[in-house]
């Protein structure tokens, strides 16, 4: 589990691609590795990985081909930043939302205002069908950041970006056409599926539960 606090950049500075696996080799700084240990779990763009090898301030993570297919992690190339944030333990305050690393879907950046030191970013599902679990004022976990949705429309939803998160992560570099990682929450599609089920199969009894 993670927060989707960023705790910083990993520079992608390998990758190695064989069959259906790709391996990763990530440089970061000192303090993010410190006591990192192999099998530990790391979110890479909000990815759940597990750390293969530690060298120095450079981890290894093997991504599978269906990780690739489904998540934007496809799209990062040698040179690349990406955000990193080690699994929270218990105890930790948690400064974001509880997030799995486990994406959903993913979204492209459709529009960017620049808001004087603030941004705003639009963003569209690239299936649309998960736009049910998205309301206003909600959560929403994007490329490893916890933010807070501030509205919907469509297909697509926006975040807006304060300079501590512009600076502390890749997402205030994103431009129109960028791929992102989308983790919607837990709690809100629990609830949502929920109440679509009990509508399917007990439409009359969640209707006397209103009335009530």
């Amino acid at each position: 589990m993670f927060t989707g606090i960023v705790r910083g950049l990993g520079k992608v500075v390998k990758i190695l691609k064989e069959k259906k696996i790709s391996q990763w080799e990530v440089e970061t700084s000192n303090e993010l590795v410190k006591n990192l240990m192999l099998g530990a779990s790391i979110s890479c763009n909000g990815c759940c990985l597990t750390v293969r090898n530690i060298f120095r301030t450079i981890f290894c993570v093997d991504i599978v081909e269906e990780t690739l297919r489904s998540t934007s992690l496809n799209t990062i190339i040698v040179g690349q930043y990406i955000n990193l944030e080690r699994s929270i333990k218990f105890g930790e305050e948690v400064g974001g939302h509880l997030v799995s690393g486990h994406i959903i879907t993913t979204g492209v950046v459709s529009d960017k205002k620049e808001l004087f030191s603030n941004q705003e970013l639009w963003i569209s599902l690239s299936a649309s069908f998960f736009i049910k679990y998205f309301f206003y004022k909600g959560f929403v976990c994007v490329d490893g950041i916890s933010l807070t949705i501030g509205s919907i429309k469509n297909n697509a939803f926006c975040v807006f970006l304060i300079p501590e998160t512009i600076l502390r992560t890749t997402i205030g570099q994103k431009i129109i056409g960028d791929v992102v990682n989308i983790e919607i929450d837990f709690y809100t599609q629990i609830t949502v599926d929920s109440v679509e089920r009990l509508l399917k199969v007990h439409p009359s009894k969640f209707i006397n539960c209103i009335d009530i």
